[in-house]
């Protein structure tokens, strides 16, 4: 939510070399069914699908609507459940907060000190953050608020999965916790879980070698798929 490219700038640089790396806008439509759709309009006809967070909730959106183009599957600091009804309530008051031109202060008090685990480079990271947010501005918050409250459950969508499957997040993400990825391990048939230590909710920033790392062996095959040849992965 309220990132761009930059959120994957890591990944982006490493693995460029062999790939075509493409990061989809999920601005212009306020719901996750309209965000999918915006992404399968762009993307190549085949294509290896990762999203972190609100970007993992689009792509098990993908996964619903045309599983047949994706060719691997990674999904990170995400959840698979409907949205918690506190949560969209607490929703209400940050959309009422941003309308009245209060955008910097939810994403200052109410945001960003719950993504980060503690770190050497956290202060860079979060004004990083800030400065994605700040760019896509009030509107796009507004939109992907609203998506993200009426977000559809994705639990039995995922038993139908049948795709080589990644599942990552930090150890000390507070936002979408551990339970949550091993819920996902679970429902996705053959999944792999990789935790990664020393980070919380955006480990591509936080831990982005280590995230890295998962994500080769995940294009590459190693765990339960022959090798994917040098073709796009989807980051959304």
């Amino acid at each position: 939510m309220m990132c761009d490219a930059r959120l994957f700038a890591p990944q982006i640089a490493a693995l460029s070399a062999g790939r075509a790396v493409l990061v989809p806008p999920l601005t212009g439509t306020n719901t996750i069914a309209g965000m999918a759709h915006s992404v399968l309009k762009s993307a190549p006809p085949q294509f290896a699908l990762a999203g972190l967070s609100m970007g993992g909730i689009v792509a098990m959106e993908i996964m619903r609507h045309a599983p047949e183009r994706v060719t691997h599957l990674a999904l990170m600091a995400t959840n698979p459940k409907a949205e918690d009804p506190a949560v969209s309530a607490n929703r209400e008051h940050q959309k009422a907060q941003v309308r009245q031109g209060h955008l910097r202060a939810v994403l200052r008090d109410e945001m960003k000190p719950n993504y980060l685990t503690d770190s050497a480079h956290k202060d860079d990271i979060l004004d990083l953050c800030m400065t994605m947010a700040m760019d896509l501005g009030p509107e796009v918050f507004l939109n992907q608020s609203e998506a993200l409250a009426t977000r559809p459950d994705q639990q039995d969508n995922l038993k139908l999965v049948n795709v080589p499957s990644l599942i990552l997040c930090g150890k000390e993400d507070r936002l979408c916790p551990l339970d949550r990825h091993v819920l996902l391990a679970q429902l996705i048939p053959g999944a792999q879980l990789e935790v990664i230590d020393g980070a919380g909710h955006l480990p591509t920033l936080e831990q982005p070698e280590a995230t890295t790392t998962a994500l080769r062996i995940w294009l590459d095959g190693a765990t339960n798929a022959p090798p994917l040849p040098p073709k796009e992965i989807e980051h959304v």
